[in-house]
């Protein structure tokens, strides 16, 4: 039994999202179809991580086993490509990893990108890639509200109900903010998030930089572990799975 990890960058928009589920077109699905036609036996694609619908990735990670050893990589990095590049989705690398590397449980950081196009102007070229926002939000504000996020707390506040992870328990490891005169580029890492944990947070976030919540209302939203206290998450379209690291 041969082990690959795959490297895959998508848009997300014409997705349900990554995981397989009973009606509708996943990116887990689509790819592990092609990769079975080629390798002409039934293999199981195992990711990093669930994206929702709507939701791209950069560099979204997984592993798949098969039977037989891949003898050309870039050859089959260029076929499995020629199938799916359609649907905008790319394969970026295919390496071979021992048995014991696996997509999920080994990952040690996940980054995540929420993009926010801050203008009066609807985008056109950047249109379902970030989250289109007319009023001026105070990027100061936004820094501080970031800062009351960092560490180890509990996250239900920003917890989907459908969220299936044991514990609201997460480590924030860093959060990076990046402002151009009309992007806002918000950065998070942590080992691993809640369901929806980010799109909340950014809810929240814009909220705070909007002037709707002082900083105060922010962090008791924060400790009041009520899900119900949630500003509105943000839309999917603005979220980027941007790098899984091992």
């Amino acid at each position: 039994m041969y082990r690959y990890q795959i490297l895959i960058e998508y848009v997300g928009t014409n997705f349900i999202g990554w995981q397989i589920q009973p009606k509708g077109k996943s990116v887990q699905k689509l790819v592990q179809n092609k990769i079975s036609q080629l390798l002409k036996e039934k293999i199981s694609l195992v990711g990093a991580g669930r994206l929702d619908r709507g939701v791209h990735a950069l560099e979204q990670s997984a592993h798949f086993d098969c039977k037989k050893k891949i003898q050309n990589l870039s050859k089959f990095l260029n076929s499995i490509n020629y199938f799916v590049n359609i649907k905008q989705v790319s394969i970026i690398s295919v390496k071979k990893k021992n048995l014991k590397f696996h997509a999920r449980f080994s990952a040690k950081q996940r980054i995540y990108k929420y993009i926010i196009l801050n203008r009066l102007s609807r985008p056109s070229i950047d249109k379902e890639r970030g989250w289109h926002i007319i009023n001026k939000l105070d990027i100061n504000l936004l820094k501080k509200g970031a800062k009351k996020l960092l560490g180890k707390k509990d996250f239900s506040t920003f917890r989907s109900s459908s969220c299936n992870a044991k514990s609201p328990i997460r480590t924030m490891k860093s959060i990076k903010i990046k402002s151009t005169k009309e992007k806002i580029e918000i950065q998070f890492k942590s080992q691993s998030f809640l369901q929806q944990q980010v799109r909340s947070m950014v809810g929240c976030l814009k909220y705070l930089a909007e002037k709707k919540w002082d900083l105060k209302k922010f962090d008791s939203a924060l400790k009041s572990k009520k899900r119900a206290l949630c500003a509105p998450p943000a839309p999917a379209e603005g979220l980027f799975l941007e790098k899984v690291i091992y």
